[in-house]
C-alpha cells in the first residue's frame, strides 16, 4: 500500500487552521484567568448544556473515533462492545456521582474523599491515582496522534512519528498554560460539534452508496473481508477461548465502572454553578455520546466494507487509520484533510483536559494542602499547576513514544481498569458508606491502583504477544522481550473487586470515626447545603 494519503501539503493546512481557530479561542478565554476558580473550573460559569457539550468533547477521545471505529471494521460485533460499554457507564455516572460529588468538591475528587478524612495522607492517595488514571489515558491520545499524522503525511518510520507525538505534546501544553479551564472547555465544545457532525456527513454518505440499507452495508463489510461472517456475531474477538472470554468480561467491567472513576470527568461537574446542572450536563453528555456511538457502528462497518481489514491493517498507524481511510475513500483528499483535523483538534482537547487536571491535582492537593498544610495564595498553587503541565507533557510524549502503533481504544480501556479499581471504590464508600475511614481510602485507592498497575505490566499487553506478520512487530509495547504471566490484556475482573474489598478491610482494621464530619458530608452531599459557600472561598 502507498504510505501516503491525499495531499500532505493541503492536509497540514487544513491542520494548521485547525489549531490556529482553537489557539484563538484559548487566548481569549486566557483574558478572564483571574482566580483559581477560573483556572481550574472555568470560574464556575458554564451551564449544564455548555458542560455537557464539553463532556461529550473530554469524553469523544480519539479512542472513540479512530479507535473504535478500526476494531469494528477489523473485528465487527466485538468492536462495538467497547461503544456499548463507554455508553452505559454513563448511566453510573449519572445515578451515583454527578450530583453528590458536585455538592461536596471544590476543585478535585481528592476534596471529596479527604472531606472527613486525615487530609494529607488521603490527598496524597487520591493525587498519585489521579496522575496514573491520567497517564494511562494520555497513552492513548498520543498514540493516536502519533498514527494520525504518520498517515497524512507518509510517516513510516517510529523516528518520525514519535516527532510528531513530542509537537502534540509541546501544543497541549501551551494550551493549558495559557487558557486554563476555560480556554480548554470551548475547544472542548467545538471540537465536540465538529466531531459529531463531521462524523454524520460520513455516515449519510456511506449509507447513501448503500441505498440507505444498513443490511446491504454489513453485506459488503462480509464480502470485503472474504466472507469473514464472524464480522456481523458476538465474540469473534473474545469467544476464541476461555481466557478470551475472561477478557471480554474484564473489558466490559472496566468500561462500564470506569468513566465514574476518570479524575478528568469528574473534574468537569466542577464547572457548573449548582448540582442540578451538574445533572443536566450528564443527561446531555449523555444524549451525544449516545448519538455519536451509533454513528461508529455504520463507521466502523462503512471501512471495512470500502477500505478493506488488509488495506487498513498495512497503513501507517494500523487499526486506528479506518476512519481517514474511510474519508480518503469517500470524498478525497479534501474530506481526509477536514476529518482528519477534527480528530487532530481532538487528540488535543482530550491531551489538554487530561493535562490540566493531573496538574490541578498536584498543585491543589499535594502541593497546596499536604506540603503548605494550606498555607499559600491562589496564585501560587497556580504557578505550581502550570509547572506541573510541562512535567506531565513531557511524560506523556515519553510514554506515547513506547504506545505508538497501539489500538487506542484498547490502551483506554486500561485507564478505565485503573480508575474503575482505584478512585471509584473509594469514591462510592466516601459518599455512602458511614464507616469509612482514612485507613479503608488508603487501602482501597492503593490496593486499587497498586493491583491494576501490576497486572498491566505484567500482562501480553507490555510483552509477550506473538509477531503480526502483516506488521512484522509484535502488538506487544515492548519488542523482542517477554515476561507477563498475567493472562488477560485488561485487569479489571481482578484488580476492581480488590479495590472494593481492601477497601472494607481496612476500613474494619481502624476504629476511626468522624461522625459529626460524616453527618456534615451527607447533609452537603444530599442537600447541597453549604456547597456554595465552600467554593467561593
Amino acid at each position: 500500500m502507498n504510505t501516503e494519503v491525499g495531499s500532505p501539503g493541503l492536509n497540514i493546512t487544513i491542520f494548521a487552521i485547525f489549531v490556529a481557530v482553537t489557539l484563538v479561542i484559548v487566548l481569549r478565554a486566557s483574558r478572564s484567568n483571574r482566580t483559581a476558580a477560573d483556572y481550574y473550573a472555568g470560574g464556575r460559569a458554564f451551564t449544564g448544556q455548555q458542560n455537557g457539550t464539553a463532556i461529550a468533547g473530554d469524553y469523544l477521545s480519539a479512542a472513540s473515533f479512530l479507535g473504535i471505529a478500526g476494531a469494528i471494521a477489523i473485528y465487527g460485533y466485538d468492536g462495538f462492545l467497547y461503544s456499548i460499554g463507554f455508553l452505559v457507564a454513563w448511566l453510573v455516572a449519572l445515578l451515583l456521582v454527578a450530583e453528590l460529588l458536585r455538592n461536596t468538591g471544590r476543585f478535585t475528587m481528592a476534596d471529596v474523599v479527604s472531606f472527613r478524612m486525615r487530609q494529607r495522607p488521603v490527598r496524597t492517595a487520591a493525587a498519585t491515582s489521579t496522575l496514573a488514571v491520567s497517564f494511562f489515558y494520555l497513552l492513548a491520545q498520543m498514540a493516536g496522534a502519533g498514527g494520525l499524522v504518520a498517515l497524512l503525511l507518509g510517516v513510516t518510520d517510529r523516528g518520525g512519528q514519535g516527532v510528531v507525538i513530542a509537537v502534540v505534546g509541546a501544543l497541549m501544553v501551551f494550551y493549558v498554560l495559557v487558557g486554563g479551564m476555560k480556554g480548554t472547555t470551548w475547544v472542548q465544545i467545538v471540537k465536540a460539534i465538529l466531531l459529531i457532525c463531521g462524523a454524520a456527513v460520513m455516515t449519510v454518505w456511506v449509507l447513501a452508496q448503500h441505498d440507505f440499507n444498513l443490511s446491504q452495508l454489513l453485506g459488503a463489510a462480509v464480502e470485503t473481508a472474504d466472507g469473514a461472517a464472524g464480522l456481523l456475531d458476538p465474540m469473534n474477538q473474545y469467544g476464541a477461548s476461555d481466557t478470551t472470554k475472561l477478557d471480554f468480561v474484564s473489558l466490559a467491567l472496566a468500561l462500564v465502572l470506569g468513566t465514574a472513576g476518570l479524575p478528568h470527568v469528574l473534574m468537569r461537574f466542577y464547572t457548573v454553578p449548582t448540582a442540578k446542572e451538574a445533572r443536566h450536563s450528564v443527561t446531555w453528555a449523555i444524549a451525544l455520546i449516545g448519538l455519536f456511538y451509533l454513528l461508529t457502528l455504520v463507521l466502523g462497518y462503512g471501512a471495512g466494507a470500502l477500505v478493506g481489514p488488509e488495506e487498513i491493517l498495512g497503513a501507517p498507524g494500523g487499526v486506528n487509520s479506518a476512519a481517514p481511510l474511510l474519508a480518503y475513500e469517500l470524498g478525497g483528499t479534501i474530506l481526509l484533510g477536514i476529518i482528519a483535523a477534527v480528530a487532530f483538534a481532538t487528540i488535543l482537547a482530550v491531551v489538554a483536559g487530561l493535562t490540566i487536571t493531573a496538574s490541578a491535582s498536584f498543585a491543589h492537593d499535594v502541593y497546596a494542602n499536604v506540603i503548605k498544610k494550606g498555607e499559600v495564595s491562589a496564585n501560587d498553587e497556580v504557578r505550581i499547576a502550570r509547572l506541573t503541565a510541562v512535567v506531565i507533557g513531557a511524560v506523556a510524549i515519553v510514554g506515547g513514544i513506547f504506545a505508538n502503533g497501539q489500538n487506542i481504544a484498547f490502551l483506554v480501556a486500561l485507564a478505565f481498569a485503573v480508575a474503575a479499581s482505584a478512585n471509584l471504590p473509594v469514591i462510592l464508600y466516601s459518599l455512602l458508606w458511614k464507616r469509612f475511614n482514612t485507613s479503608g481510602a488508603l487501602w482501597s485507592i492503593y490496593g486499587g491502583l497498586i493491583t491494576a498497575v501490576t497486572l498491566i505490566v505484567f500482562s501480553p499487553v507490555v510483552s509477550g504477544k506473538p509477531v503480526n506478520p502483516a506488521t512484522g512487530r509484535s502488538p506487544s509495547m515492548l519488542q523482542d522481550v517477554d515476561f507477563h504471566w498475567f493472562p488477560l490484556d485488561n485487569p479489571g475482573i481482578i484488580s476492581i473487586p480488590a479495590g472494593f474489598l481492601l477497601g472494607f478491610i481496612g476500613t474494619r482494621l481502624s476504629k476511626e470515626f468522624n461522625a459529626p464530619k460524616y453527618a456534615e458530608m451527607e447533609v452537603r452531599s444530599l442537600s447541597g447545603a453549604g456547597a456554595e459557600k465552600a467554593v467561593r472561598h
